[in-house]
């Protein structure tokens, strides 16, 4: 018989998200989470580009168009053609009469790497054009709005609504495929992933009554009456620039829209929760919807972690520190047939030892503990391109148990757990087997399809010319290909021989045909104990900072 999996066993309930003064739960007051919803995975900055600009140039008079970012290019093209810029995109609907409105982190000096001079001509060229941009520094000392989700919102059509939330930027190197040859317009990281990066990364869309809810997300912040910057002079010089001045009042909001068309019964399709992390800011400067900050993101994780009894699929640009590793440990502890796979970038993405020594680190203290706890059911792996050039993963998933899975901006990372503003989507499909209790039987429903799409891509599974059409590939299709990989114990192992064999091709010179895959194995991270201690007050400080507080942080709780 299929087994369908009870939400409220695996999400949060709303004492639990421990936030009582949110109110993006508000629309279903008898769940933190909703239902009837349609969510389809987004693989590629390629894939999920398209989908927006297509949402987007279809926006017109009284349409809501509202994104947040950690970084955003005002020229990063959405697609191949020229037209097809962030700006010019976002321009149009404008002149057709969207409300486009965008909460920006303003981001430190560009001389630290980051991207304040181009927020701020994203705010220019947008305002420019009747939108409504705010470069929100609502941080910590070492904070980021990590947050990258666009709602769009139709006032005539509310079935249309859609939400893109996940792990990708709207700015230079993202636009890649799953050739992973990199973005044309590229970003240089680390010198081991060359000159044009190649990028691994995902997002999710959502359809249904969960639009309501990442919309609150953007309107708390949005309308919190704090300012978005603390130093005078900051406020001075942007308002001698005509930017970023008094946020302009909201419409009102619009009922939540109705079900999926093809999810009718609420009572199935996918149930959404949104997981955030909001820090503790402190006195006189505390989120009015948050005033002791939220950590649903480290919450939502750890309960659903304990659930898992077969597999635990991660793909994330960091695993850092003893408390991430914590939860994964308890549970391979706790479930002695339960299995870990974690997908990484090879290398850090920065330069020099000031900066790669504390990432290093951080990696050390996740990976040891893991594989101390269970070195014969927990596997770490890189992905390199057929050229053999390190992709960089910027994903951030996480599928349990082909049950529960999360698409969102957060990483495993005390930093994305307690300190930088963060979203993800949680989500069960409750129309589908889970694949918990036999682990062969059922059809894909969306946790065991997203990773079996991705693993389908990491092993060259596939032809080519189909590698970007792959979440158009049917169930029967998906299931066929990577039959000997639908048992989760299956597909560890399946990854293990394909990394050893591409591993044994290198080693031996790269001599005869590349066998199929782009699983490399990391090895485990070593840095000398001088090093270690030189490189905590960074890792410490800026690279993976606390944003609890102090008497959290004693009690060792999220």
């Amino acid at each position: 018989m299929p087994h369908r999996a009870d939400p409220r066993d695996w999400f949060l309930s709303r004492e639990e998200r421990g936030n009582g003064s949110t109110r993006v739960d508000d629309a279903h007051p008898d769940a933190a989470f909703s239902t009837g919803n349609r969510v389809r995975a987004l693989v590629h900055g390629r894939t999920y580009f398209a989908e927006l600009m297509r949402c987007v140039e279809a926006a017109g008079e009284g349409d809501l168009v509202w994104f947040t970012d950690w970084r955003s290019d005002p020229d990063q093209r959405l697609g191949d053609e020229p037209g097809s810029e962030l700006v010019e995109v976002l321009g149009r609907a404008l002149d057709r009469g969207a409300d486009v409105r965008a909460l920006v982190w303003r981001s430190q000096a560009d001389t630290l790497g980051y991207a304040h001079q181009e927020h701020r001509d994203l705010g220019d060229l947008l305002q420019e054009r009747g939108a409504d941009v705010q470069l929100d520094m609502r941080v910590t000392r070492a904070g980021t709005h990590h947050q990258k989700f666009v709602v769009v919102r139709h006032r005539d059509e509310p079935a249309r609504d859609i939400a893109f939330v996940g792990g990708i930027d709207l700015c230079h190197g993202r636009r890649d495929d799953a050739m992973h040859e990199g973005d044309p317009q590229t970003l240089h990281v680390a010198d081991e992933y060359g000159e044009r990066a190649p990028w691994h990364d995902v997002q999710v869309a959502l359809q249904g009554p969960v639009v309501h809810d990442v919309e609150t997300v953007f309107r708390e912040r949005w309308e919190d009456s704090s300012p978005t910057t603390r130093h005078p002079w900051r406020r001075l010089r942007d308002a001698r620039a005509d930017l970023d001045g008094a946020r302009g009042p909201l419409p009102p909001q619009a009922p939540p829209p109705p079900p999926a068309a093809d999810e009718a019964d609420a009572d199935t399709g996918h149930a959404v929760q949104l997981l955030r992390t909001y820090p503790v800011l402190g006195t006189g400067w505390a989120f009015d919807f948050a005033p002791r900050g939220e950590r649903s993101v480290a919450r939502g994780y750890t309960k659903a972690v304990k659930h898992a009894r077969r597999l635990v699929y991660v793909e994330d640009q960091f695993l850092w520190g003893h408390e991430m590793s914590t939860v994964l440990a308890d549970a391979l502890r706790a479930q002695p047939g339960l299995h870990v796979v974690v997908v990484l970038p090879q290398h850090p993405d920065q330069d020099g030892w000031f900066a790669r020594d504390p990432q290093v680190l951080g990696r050390l203290r996740g990976v040891q503990r893991l594989l101390l706890e269970a070195p014969d059911r927990v596997a770490f792996y890189g992905l390199e391109n057929h050229a053999g050039t390190p992709v960089y993963v910027h994903a951030k998933v996480c599928v349990l148990d082909d049950t529960w899975a999360s698409i969102g901006s957060d990483n495993f990372c005390r930093r994305s757990w307690t300190n930088d503003s963060e979203l993800s989507a949680a989500i069960i499909d409750r129309d589908e087997t889970d694949g918990a209790t036999d682990g062969a039987t059922g059809g894909a429903g969306f946790a065991r399809r997203l990773r079996l799409t991705l693993a389908a891509e990491h092993l060259d599974r596939l032809d080519p010319d189909e590698l970007t059409s792959v979440d158009e590939m049917d169930d029967a299709g998906l299931l066929e290909v990577m039959a000997d990989c639908v048992d989760p114990v299956d597909m560890f192992a399946r990854f293990a021989e394909s990394a050893d064999a591409l591993e044994a091709w290198h080693d031996g010179g790269r001599v005869g045909p590349r066998p199929p895959g782009r699983l490399r194995r990391l090895p485990e991270p070593r840095l000398p104990l001088v090093r270690q201690l030189l490189a905590v007050p960074s890792y410490r400080y800026l690279h993976d900072p606390d944003g609890r507080s102090w008497r959290m942080r004693r009690r060792k709780r999220f």
